[in-house]
């Protein structure tokens, strides 16, 4: 815009140049531009930007790499280098591999025997029907589930001389939680033992919800725990008017 100013100022071109500090070439461009798109010609990045050999088969190793991720770096450049030809070192597949999205994450676990249709057929046609009532008030929705806490100190960092050791309990001692979730209200009960979890303990939290005295139907999602899918604890829920409705066993 400076540029623009002084040439309308009818200043000479060498001065301008060194007015603004550019050479003659850019001063030749700007008004160039100016005359073919005014401002917003101005405006646009035309500075050289090379582009990497493998900008040109992105696509491709992008396809490949969705299908064959590469477990470390060393064979994402193998991999690249068998499909392209093209060979670079590990930092730049690093950067490459990094442009296109990817990350190095851990990968996680699904269970072996998991039925996708099993599961959305439950979704749809026993959990979503009841979390719509929940969300009218017409029914009480609970998630049932029992963590277990290890007893031990909890090893942090500090800044020291030398490693420090802090006395803590062996680790096979634990404090057993079984919580249930309201699934609207977030609200939370719970009982708490040091022993193990067995029917006796869902019973007992059975009988606290019921001690709610909710005035609407009361539905429990629970796994498939031995200790919460038994005779025991069925028949109390019969006998408190409360639905147990069971995770899909896949």
């Amino acid at each position: 815009m400076e540029v623009l100013w002084l040439k309308s100022q009818k200043i000479p071109h060498p001065k301008i140049c060194q007015l603004a500090g550019i050479s003659p070439n850019t001063l030749l461009t700007y008004l160039r531009d100016d005359q073919e798109g005014g401002i917003e010609k101005l405006k646009e990045i035309n500075f050289y930007r090379p582009k990497s050999e493998l900008d040109f088969q992105r696509e491709t190793l992008k396809k490949y790499f969705e299908k064959n991720p590469p477990a470390t770096i060393n064979e994402a450049v193998y991999r690249r280098e068998e499909l392209t030809g093209i060979k670079r070192s590990p930092t730049q597949v690093r950067k490459f591999l990094k442009s296109m999205g990817m990350k190095c994450l851990k990968v996680g676990s699904l269970p072996s025997k998991a039925d996708p249709d099993e599961q959305e057929d439950y979704k749809e046609k026993k959990l979503e029907p009841r979390l719509n009532e929940a969300k009218e008030g017409k029914r009480a929705v609970f998630f049932v589930d029992a963590p277990h806490f290890v007893m031990g100190a909890f090893l942090g960092f500090v800044w020291c001389f030398e490693r420090l050791f802090v006395k803590s309990p062996s680790g096979r001692k634990r404090f057993k939680v079984l919580g249930a979730l309201n699934a609207i209200t977030h609200e939370v009960i719970l009982v708490t033992y040091d022993t193990y979890i067995t029917a006796t303990q869902v019973c007992e939290l059975t009988s606290k919800i019921a001690a709610l005295g909710l005035m609407i139907p009361i539905t429990l999602v629970l796994d498939n725990a031995r200790y919460q899918k038994c005779k025991i604890v069925k028949e109390l829920a019969l006998s408190l008017s409360i639905e147990l409705l069971y995770l899909p066993s896949r």
